[in-house]
């Protein structure tokens, strides 16, 4: 319970205070009144993550062309929905960076996250400071962990270009000329009861660690690059 709190508890609280504070402000102006400071805070906080903080979230480190560019994997994603796309610059080929991505899981290489806040969760992860030839071939079907006792199917495997996870979405290691790539994750939420829920549980932690995932992978494989 403790590690559900510390996932979802955040997410909770803050969805809660808004929709409190978006009903309070309807009475007001139902009963003719003047909202409350609070609740005008409130409404205009929630505006401002609306408006400027969300788009960023739901798009970190891509560029523009990028989310509308097709992209390996694409006809495993749902048609419409949400979109959810993360990107860096790795300074190293593209078959420099792809072994890190190939070996994610929580029984290879882990996800290159806030490990600690992960094993919080029972996850049992160790994120691995190095590649692993061993854990380089993946199938589709296959279970990437997540947790040893839970995981996501694999929905797309090409070696050196994209791994698609269900549920997910897709990494993609896309070369840019000598010596640098793009990691780019898209996924996309179904609309309707999946997009509310992700937007009031799921995005925010999600983008953390999805963020420190893709920070972590670009420093291990420049390091690498770096020393050999």
């Amino acid at each position: 319970m403790r590690s559900l709190f510390i996932v979802i508890g955040g997410p909770v609280l803050l969805a809660g205070t808004a929709i409190s504070g978006l009903i309070s402000f309807a009475r007001a102006i139902r009963a003719g009144k003047v909202p409350s400071r609070p609740s005008l805070g409130i409404i205009a906080a929630t505006c401002l993550y609306l408006k400027l903080c969300r788009p960023w979230i739901l798009r970190w480190g891509s560029r523009s062309d990028e989310l509308t560019e097709p992209l390996p994997g694409d006809e495993v994603l749902p048609t419409s929905g949400t979109l959810i796309q993360h990107a860096v610059t790795v300074d190293v080929p593209a078959e420099d960076a792809w072994p890190w991505v190939a070996q994610l899981g929580q029984d290879r290489g882990g996800f290159y996250s806030y490990e600690w806040l992960e094993n919080m969760a029972g996850c049992e992860m160790v994120n691995a400071d190095r590649i692993h030839e061993e854990w380089q071939d993946r199938e589709i079907g296959e279970t990437v962990k997540l947790h040893p006792e839970t995981g996501l199917e694999v929905s797309v495997f090409e070696p050196g270009v994209v791994l698609g996870l269900k549920n997910w979405g897709n990494f993609v290691v896309k070369p840019e000329g000598p010596g640098r790539c793009r990691l780019i994750v898209r996924g996309r939420i179904p609309r309707g009861l999946p997009a509310i829920v992700y937007a009031l549980l799921v995005e925010v932690p999600h983008f953390v660690m999805e963020r420190k995932m893709l920070l972590q992978i670009k420093s291990l494989a420049e390091q690498q690059k770096q020393l050999s």
